[in-house]
């Protein structure tokens, strides 16, 4: 199946049908992927992802498979290894899985951000150096933004880079925290700001750094998330690497950094949605046969309200993720980060109320690790709180699309 990125669209009855039995905007050749990866997802499922949690592992199998099939690097341009399609595709794969119970975390930065960001602003050598491997799943990146006193605000990011002047290279100091996947990266994109010798502001720019770099180092943070994927805290004391280590124009870091949060938000979209269907087959199969009196739970309003109330809230979310996802990979990115936010603050909020009331619906089977829903209950707010809270979002849509004053 070719993995290219399809404009074409069915609209006819039987081709709206997806694999979520739910009628979606989608080309044929979209439908295709989404089956395909729910074939995949199904022969791994949430029992794999649980035991591999369990034991401390990474789902190293599942990465591998979807890394054959073409579906970690279906975004990134063909002349590099990539499937030439777009976050549309990437966000489809991501959230499949998701609904299979067994998603992967590190699509959202790895070919999702870093890949994306080098494949647009990198040079020929970045992009022949990296691409290929963030394509075929045997070669990982992190991202680092957030910082203790910052979060997210790039506009606060007090890590910096200063040339050397004898050398040219580039010293980078600073500290960064809850950042994915570091342990099992091959490299860290990090966001850091430099010094505008016109206007002697600081501006934001992008570095990657090797693992095994001398003085960039990282400590584990005990989460209560359970997840394969740790977070990390990182320390970087005069981190020295080459000139070529900057990614893009120093001059336009910061229309590289949007590039990269765009997508990033679309996935952890597509992730929250992965998880909201997952909780939500689950507590509609249970609604089916547990039976209390005369009939199914199911048949009583009381439980059935809540779950449709749930999938509506889960179609709506996907509908805006779509219109997101189109709106990047056709290069409308103004558009698209009002849709990126949208789609990020509607699914993760679908989430956290789809996992709830699946919780509800098995009553006590749903705490119970038989079901698995319970340590869902966490999960699910990870995409409420990252990799923006949904206030910074609502600040956002006030400002940006209403034309309300800033508090700040």
């Amino acid at each position: 199946m070719s993995t290219a990125r399809s404009t074409g669209r069915d609209t006819s009855r039987s081709a709206a049908r997806g694999s979520a039995r739910s009628t979606v905007l989608e080309s044929e050749e979209h439908q295709a992927l989404r089956a395909a990866v729910a074939a995949l997802g199904k022969r791994y499922g949430r029992d794999y992802m649980t035991r591999v949690v369990a034991d401390g592992g990474h789902p190293d199998e599942l990465w591998a498979d979807a890394a054959k099939l073409g579906y970690l690097g279906v975004n990134l341009p063909e002349e590099y290894g990539g499937g030439g399609g777009g976050i549309a595709e990437l966000s489809i794969v991501l959230e499949e899985l998701g609904a299979a119970g067994s998603p992967l975390l590190m699509m959202v930065v790895s070919p999702a951000i870093c890949g994306t960001v080098i494949a647009r602003f990198g040079t020929e050598a970045q992009k022949r150096a990296w691409l290929p491997g963030l394509a075929d799943g045997s070669r990982t990146m992190a991202f680092g933004i957030t910082e203790p006193d910052a979060g997210s605000n790039s506009h606060r990011i007090t890590t910096t880079a200063r040339r050397d002047p004898d050398s040219g290279d580039w010293l980078l100091t600073g500290r960064k925290v809850f950042i994915s996947g570091v342990d099992i990266a091959d490299a860290t994109l990090i966001v850091g700001r430099t010094s505008d010798a016109r206007t002697g502001s600081l501006k934001p720019c992008l570095f990657i750094v090797p693992r095994d770099t001398p003085g960039f180092e990282r400590r584990q943070i005990a989460m209560e998330l359970q997840a394969a994927e740790k977070q990390f805290e990182l320390v970087l004391d005069d981190v020295r690497l080459p000139a070529d280590a900057l990614v893009g124009d120093e001059d336009a870091g910061l229309l590289q950094l949007f590039a990269g949060l765009n997508p990033e938000r679309i996935m952890t979209a597509a992730f929250a949605l992965g998880m909201a269907r997952y909780a939500l087959h689950r507590a509609t199969e249970y609604a089916k046969e547990r039976s209390v009196w005369k009939t199914p739970i199911g048949a009583h309003q009381a439980i059935a309200h809540p779950l449709a109330q749930s999938h509506i809230e889960i179609e709506l979310a996907r509908l805006m993720t779509q219109k997101a996802a189109r709106l990047y990979d056709e290069g409308e990115d103004m558009a698209a980060g009002e849709a990126a936010n949208m789609a990020k603050l509607a699914a993760a909020d679908a989430c956290v109320k789809a996992v709830d009331q699946a919780v509800h619906t098995l009553g006590g089977n749903g705490l119970t690790k038989e079901f698995g829903l319970a340590s869902l209950i966490v999960a699910s707010r990870v995409a409420r709180i990252a990799p923006v809270s949904r206030e910074m979002i609502l600040n956002y849509v006030s400002h940006q699309t209403l034309g309300l004053p800033k508090s700040y």
